[in-house]
């Protein structure tokens, strides 16, 4: 169920955020109070022939989805989740690059928030999550993920609808996800950062990225951006496995090239591409 009221503390000023920044994107604007997935009222959207750009910003979310058909709940007032609709004509086979695309505007929206210092500790797991590592520790937090749904008719893209949810005012995370997850209050208050988070200015910034870099990626490839995507790859040189089965380890994580493929190099030294799935780190 959707309930179409108006978000309001600091999503209040979300119309006025876009509207400085001169974006197409978040125009139309779909302001609501609680609905059970953006990503769902945004596919109805454009079932319905919603306009490009068109984006529905949600104050709690009761069913929201991550990758692997994981739940992406949200208490009101607390966070950011909210899907935007690109009418992108593009062959299949760029919606993966396109998601990591939009994991690395998260990161800089994130990195943003969260000051220069910070810079190369907020990095991109592929293939999209963002996670961030506190001063003085190694471990990684997740902070964000992006969820990325495509239509295609025949053998083209229609459009993507992209969610995304970015934990933002959470200080009160439950065990056991307090060890895995973060937000960027916690982050701020680890970094002794004073002043108030705004969740408008950061959907904007969001928003910013992606109408620079998500047509760009979503025709051309992930050239422009690679270098970037390398800078704050999290896996890079790292140990990992399939989270499906942990136990066995798939080898070093060398990078990720310009089709979105996850590449690694196996103890023997060749050197296998992963095009999907789950990974996790072995060894840090």
């Amino acid at each position: 169920m959707t309930r179409a009221v108006c978000a309001g503390g600091d999503l209040a000023g979300a119309d006025a955020a876009i509207a400085a920044r001169g974006l197409t994107l978040g125009m139309p604007l779909v302001r609501l109070g609680e609905t059970v997935s953006t990503n769902d009222d945004a596919k109805r959207g454009a079932r319905a022939g919603a306009s490009h750009g068109s984006v529905w910003l949600a104050e709690s979310q009761t069913g929201g989805r991550g990758r692997q058909g994981r739940s992406w709940l949200s208490p009101r007032g607390e966070n950011l989740m909210f899907s935007v609709l690109m009418r992108v004509r593009c062959a299949p086979a760029r919606v993966p690059p396109l998601s990591l695309a939009v994991g690395l505007v998260v990161r800089d929206a994130v990195a943003r928030a969260l000051g220069a210092a910070s810079d190369l500790d907020v990095v991109v797991k592929w293939p999209n999550d963002v996670l961030v590592r506190r001063p003085g520790e190694r471990r990684l937090r997740k902070v964000a993920g992006i969820l990325v749904e495509s239509s295609v008719i025949g053998q083209t893209v229609d459009h993507a609808v992209i969610g995304v949810g970015i934990n933002v005012h959470s200080r009160a995370l439950p065990e056991p996800i307090a060890a895995i997850a973060t937000s960027l209050a916690l982050e701020r208050d680890a970094r002794g950062l004073s002043g108030d988070l705004d969740r408008a200015s950061i959907l904007a910034d969001v928003l910013a990225g992606l109408a620079l870099d998500v047509e760009t990626v979503a025709h051309a490839g992930l050239s422009r951006i690679h270098a970037r995507l390398a800078r704050y790859d999290a896996l890079a040189g790292k140990e990992v496995g399939s989270a499906d089965a942990p136990s066995v380890v798939l080898g070093v994580a060398c990078g990720i090239d310009t089709d979105g493929r996850l590449l690694v190099r196996k103890a023997c030294g060749t050197r296998i591409t992963l095009s999907s799935g789950e990974i996790c780190v072995r060894a840090v």
